[in-house]
């Protein structure tokens, strides 16, 4: 097993519904340690930064909107095979086909409406995206690995 840092965003629908704390508990559960963490209201300009690489899609528009509805929880989780584990416990992008007792299948606000899924939480899909996210959001010295 490998050491592995992840970049985590509680999304505006799940900080709405006040899902946070059940969410971290999720986290800690599952050998996940959150080593650094913030709540924003990511600007227009931030969001469309971070969702760059979807800037040609045609819901990038949509998705910044969403973003930007309202604070978003930014964390680094660290664990053994993070992303994999990160991932599985997300679930499917699209909520309506996430396993049950997924983040997504259990917090998701999707309605199935549009092309922007109001799923709960974002993960980065590789280290090398992870490397990238976690800069995006934080300064190394910002970033606390657990000592004990």
């Amino acid at each position: 097993m490998a050491i592995e840092q992840t970049l985590s965003i509680i999304k505006p629908d799940a900080v709405a519904k006040g899902v946070i704390g059940e969410i971290y508990s999720r986290f800690e559960k599952n050998g996940l340690n959150i080593i650094a963490t913030r709540m924003l209201h990511m600007t227009r300009k931030q969001a469309e930064a971070f969702y760059a690489v979807h800037r040609e899609r045609p819901f990038f528009n949509k998705l910044v909107e969403f973003m930007i509805s309202g604070p978003v929880m930014v964390q680094v989780l660290e664990g053994d095979e993070a992303i994999t584990k990160y991932r599985e416990l997300m679930g499917a992008t699209n909520p309506k086909f996430a396993a049950p007792g997924t983040i997504r299948y259990d917090y998701a606000s999707d309605t199935g409406n549009n092309d922007v899924h109001e799923n709960a939480v974002h993960g980065s899909d590789s280290q090398e995206t992870a490397r990238v996210e976690i800069d995006f959001f934080f300064k190394r010295e910002e970033i606390c690995p657990r000592t004990r």
